[in-house]
């Protein structure tokens, strides 16, 4: 597999209470702890819990097994926020495997230390708090 770029622009953020409002298609997307600022019609994200990939993002998230690890990383106060980036079937692993890779959330296991793929450049957009914008991730021994 020769190294490869890849553009992913993320859209969110969604409180726990609107998860119904991701989108049902092929992605990445993270869970962040927030707070809630009605008064600003915003979110304060304060820390990435997890980095997941899944064939349709909502429907993956609705009846995610580590909800439960999600939540036990939240700080008095905040709730489960989430984004969301279109990625292509093909795509999903290797950009996954490299953002988990470079941010190292918490709830992540697998690629945290090993990264089985080429090199790999990532460029982020949209909404990516806590994300690095722009990143390459090489084959680790």
């Amino acid at each position: 597999m020769p190294a490869e770029s890849f553009g992913i622009t993320f859209e969110g953020y969604w409180r726990e209470e609107n998860e119904g409002r991701v989108p049902s298609m092929s992605g990445i997307y993270c869970v962040y702890g927030c707070v809630d600022n009605p008064s600003a019609n915003a979110v304060s994200l304060n820390a990435i819990i997890y980095i997941g990939e899944a064939d349709d993002v909502k429907t993956r998230i609705a009846n995610h097994e580590k909800l439960p690890e999600w939540k036990r990383q939240l700080k008095q106060g905040e709730e489960l926020c989430y984004s969301f980036g279109h990625v292509s079937p093909a795509d999903r692993r290797r950009c996954e495997a490299a953002m988990i890779f470079r941010h190292q959330p918490p709830v992540n296991n697998e690629y945290k230390l090993v990264f089985p793929f080429d090199q790999t450049t990532i460029s982020l957009s949209g909404q990516i708090a806590h994300l690095h914008s722009n990143f390459t991730v090489r084959r680790t021994p």
